[in-house]
């Protein structure tokens, strides 16, 4: 054992200490009580020396008895088959440990997760944790994890279970820090090889393609066994090829041609139909090229409109015609369209996501948006407060509306346990919305029912909108589903009401536990003006019943499936219920000349039958408005896209003259035109790179420049990629765009010295990880790693709790036991102070004094003359005999006087004794 201290310099002060203690025993031998100033003066030495260490922070260092191991488990796809391998190994090696030994078992693949915190019992996670993220394999984040489990200062051993294959950090990075600590690494050796893999690994397109033309691509594969298999080929996710192929061991090419037929940004996917193989996640590979050709509309229309169709198409337009339950759920299904059209389609027909797919590829790829008028377009669309709202040059609610006919809406709202979840947040936002949407002298009123219906909000005129918004926002979910009382509260609330119109709108998604007589109740409500409006949320709603209450209560009925279009619901039925937002008096518009469409009206103005009140936002332009000054054409750049909003309909009923116009054709034509983007599609060349911890893509302008690029990604799902966008050379760039797999669409945005704007958009593919390449067991990187840590390669259980090979020398502070003895120390001292010595420890220096005494005593007569040496005769004296009986007295009385001394000073210590008693 050995001690060392941490601050050794303090021991100095031992120096001017012991030269008081010096000077205070200097002074103790004039004192009385001699005995205890003694025994004072030594405890007070043992307490100043027992200081003094403490302050130094003395440290016993003792060497490390236990081993502690930390287990660290691949979890990899790559040895994804050694799973069970890895937990018989395991537990065995738990078996041989002994009884004070801990250890701890961690998790890897990109992230690393400890499954058992540092111990002595047995396993006793239940299962793997499996948002590890098995496409990659981060030793070196594992490692760092690993090592933090163990305590500070102390050594220990990591067990890594590995193939040596690492796709993210730097392994030999982490292994100099295990050294450094004194923490062994060793490892078991993984064997990958126990399965047959085919994987996709190059699609090689032209750079640019033109629409007709007979395209060669080929495929390559890489496979570790001879196969035959199905090799598909997609063009936008339509199939277009599949045949039979026989792949050979090694590397296969194989050529395919076909006709190119879709336009624009086109993603191209070649995928491998396999038995028996490993790995589903490498057997596709996708690639994006950009297909010119004359410009391609999407025109979405849920009721047909063939002059519309026709007229587009005679202007050199491809006109493509979907449905609204037609519309692409990814982003690349809009990004091979010029255009967009929403011909009178209803926010309530299309999901959220979709229309952030959409917002998102004109604001950041470019590609025009119109939307036209009608009863389903708009506000009564129930656009308030969505992403198509957010890329319109309008805005849905009107603003600076003078007179509005007084209405009352009742919201009744299912709040019971099913409702739990995204539907209710959903459901109270949306009635937060229409809040928005009404105006202060609107009546709202707000029930949520569960059991039993429960008035949240009082029907009175919306004096405080913000208040009325946190009641709806706080209801919380409740228990079962009772309609019918429901509707009996909100119908009692809202029937005697003094206003024009009156309104319910009930959501919910079960069925009533009662059946009453709703008929009579809705009847008696029409009668007072009240109307209804029902909204089925899920499976299990009561949809025949909910049919039925808005057939009866003269509203309409709503069939939700996917609930993010419940806010659209909720607007609709507000702005329905206002019947404010469609102005219906013929009108002749107002044109605007400087913006490009006076020349259309050179003959006059037709005249208008109908449109939907909007309101122009800050930034765009109204070349055609309306006698009331709302905007009839407005237009505005939405980030690269340009976006027109036409608030009358081009199916005739509104546009009135309009549509019997002879240059009808011309302004539809124009619409359209006026929303296509601008852009070049071959300014840049792509390629994706990858390295260890980061994938990025290079972009090569196709002349040198010094001016930096703005750059925006997105994933085909419309997720913004964060990417830094950096200059490594000129007319060469480096965008981060991380690891995930999958297809992503990128804008180029760059201005010029003079302020001109040239913008590009592409697409690129990030692949599979190389987790799925087809590798054995990097043994050289794991001697590589063995060699900087000194560790071995195991090969049985027992070998993994056996002593490490350089154990840490532990260092043990023990300045709090110190102050510890020093502080008893100091309460003995005071306690001798205070009281004196005790009775018996002044007997046993008592004892000690007269031992001492009687010694010298004993030694003083033996040294005292026995007998007279004989004298010569010559010298002999005679000695009279008085002489001689005074030799013989002297020193009896010498010896008598000094117990006379002695019982004299006992007699002195006995009164001191007695006085001390007295006191106390």
């Amino acid at each position: 054992m050995q001690i060392e201290f941490k601050y050794p310099f303090i021991l100095l002060i031992f120096l001017p200490i012991a030269f008081l203690l010096f000077r205070y025993w200097k002074q103790t031998k004039t004192m009385p009580n001699r005995k205890e100033r003694h025994v004072i003066l030594f405890l007070r030495s043992c307490i100043f020396f027992l200081l003094i260490i403490a302050l130094a922070v003395p440290q016993v260092i003792l060497p490390q008895k236990e081993t502690p191991v930390v287990f660290l488990m691949d979890r990899s796809a790559s040895v994804q088959d050694s799973g069970e391998k890895q937990l018989e190994w395991l537990e065995k090696s738990i078996q041989n440990k002994k009884e004070k030994e801990e250890y701890s078992v961690l998790s890897f693949g990109e992230k690393a997760t400890i499954e058992q915190m540092m111990g002595k019992e047995g396993l006793r996670f239940p299962k793997w944790d499996e948002e590890i993220g098995k496409d990659h394999t981060n030793i070196e984040g594992a490692i760092n994890l690993a090592s933090s489990v163990f305590p500070n200062n102390s050594g220990g051993r990591i067990i890594l279970f590995t193939d040596g294959n690492e796709t993210m950090g730097n392994l030999t990075e982490a292994a100099k820090l295990l050294k450094n600590r004194s923490i062994e690494l060793d490892t078991v050796l993984l064997d990958p090889h126990s399965y047959e893999d085919t994987a996709v690994t190059e699609v090689e397109l032209p750079s640019t393609l033109y629409e007709g033309e007979q395209a060669a691509v080929s495929v390559t594969i890489e496979s570790n066994t001879a196969k035959t298999g199905l090799l598909h080929f997609y063009e936008n996710n339509n199939k277009i090829i599949s045949k039979s192929i026989e792949i050979k061991e090694g590397t296969n090419i194989i050529p395919i041609q076909f006709s190119v037929e879709q336009t624009g940004l086109v993603t191209y996917k070649a995928e491998l139909e396999l038995t028996n193989d490993a790995y589903a996640e490498n057997n596709k590979l996708q690639v994006v090229n950009m297909v010119k050709t004359i410009p391609q509309i999407l025109l979405v229309q849920n009721n047909p409109n063939e002059a519309l169709v026709q007229t587009l198409e005679a202007a050199g337009y491809i006109v493509e015609v979907r449905s609204s339950v037609q519309l692409p759920t990814v982003l690349s299904g809009y990004l091979n369209y010029q255009s967009i059209i929403f011909n009178n389609i209803a926010a309530t027909d299309i999901t959220e996501n979709q229309m952030s797919l959409i917002e998102k590829s004109v604001k950041d790829f470019g590609v025009g948006f119109l939307m036209t008028g009608g009863e389903n377009s708009f506000g009564l669309g129930g656009y308030f407060q969505t992403p198509i709202e957010k890329l319109l040059p309008v805005d849905m609610d009107i603003k600076g509306k003078k007179e509005m006919p007084s209405l009352a809406l009742m919201i009744v709202l299912d709040r019971s346990g099913s409702m739990d979840g995204q539907k209710f947040s959903l459901a109270k936002e949306a009635a937060a919305r229409s809040v928005e949407l009404l105006q202060e002298t609107d009546t709202l009123g707000f029930i949520a029912f569960d059991d039993k219906p429960w008035v949240i909000v009082e029907p009175k005129p919306l004096k405080n909108k913000e208040e009325v918004v946190d009641k709806i926002r706080s209801v919380p979910v409740g228990g079962g589903t009772e309609i019918y009382g429901s509707l009996v509260e909100a119908y009692d609330q809202i029937s005697d009401l003094d206003v024009k119109r009156k309104h319910i709108i009930l959501l919910t998604d079960g069925q009533s536990a009662t059946n009453n007589d709703y008929e009579e109740l809705i009847n008696e409500g029409s009668k007072k003006n009240v109307t209804m409006s029902t909204v089925a949320l899920g499976a299990d709603a009561d949809r025949n019943l909910l049919e039925e209450l808005a057939e009866l209560g003269a509203g309409r009925f709503y069939d939700v499936q996917d609930s993010t279009v419940i806010p659209s619901i909720l607007s609709r039925e507000t702005v329905m219920a206002t019947r404010t937002y469609i102005e219906d008096n013929p009108f002749y518009p107002k044109i605007k000349s400087g913006y490009g469409w006076d020349s259309l009206f050179s003959q006059g103005v037709p005249q208008m039958n109908a449109y939907i009140a909007t309101t122009a936002k800050s930034e765009s332009t109204v070349p055609i408005g309306s006698t009331k000054e709302d905007p009839v054409l407005a237009e505005w750049q939405y980030g690269l896209g340009k976006t027109i909003a036409f608030t009358s309909d081009v199916n005739g009923a509104w546009a009135g003259d309009w549509a019997r116009w002879n240059q009808w054709s011309s302004f539809l034509t124009k619409m359209v035109a006026n929303t296509l983007p601008q852009y070049d599609s071959e300014a840049y060349s792509l390629s994706v790179e990858k390295e260890k911890d980061r994938t990025y893509l290079t972009v090569a302008a196709d002349k040198l420049s010094m001016l930096p690029i703005e750059t925006t990604i997105l994933s085909e799902r419309g997720e913004v990629i964060e990417g830094n966008t950096k200059m490594i050379a000129p007319g060469k760039y480096e965008v981060d765009v991380g690891n995930d797999p999958g297809l992503y669409f990128i804008h180029i945005k760059q201005t010029d010295e003079e302020g001109n704007i040239s913008v590009y958009q592409s697409g690129f593919t990030v692949p599979y990880s190389d987790e799925y390449l087809i590798t054995g067991a990097n043994e050289e990187k794991v001697a590589e790693l063995l060699a900087i840590t000194g560790g071995s390669q195991l090969e049985k259980e027992s070998q993994a709790f056996r002593p490490l090979k350089d154990p840490v020398k532990q260092k043990q502070e023990i300045t709090e036991v110190l102050l510890l003895i020093s502080f008893l120390l100091l309460f003995v001292e005071i306690a001798i102070r205070r009281f004196g010595l005790p009775v018996k420890f002044l007997a046993v220096f008592e004892k000690r004094e007269a031992a001492k005494r009687h010694k010298a005593s004993k030694q003083k007569r033996s040294e005292a003359p026995r007998e007279t040496p004989v004298a010569k005769k010559k010298d002999i004296q005679p000695v009279s005999s008085k002489e001689t009986k005074e030799k013989q007295e002297k020193p009896l009385k010498k010896t008598k006087a000094v117990n006379e001394k002695a019982e004299s000073e006992n007699h002195l210590d006995q009164l001191l004794e007695m006085k001390r008693k007295k006191k106390r």
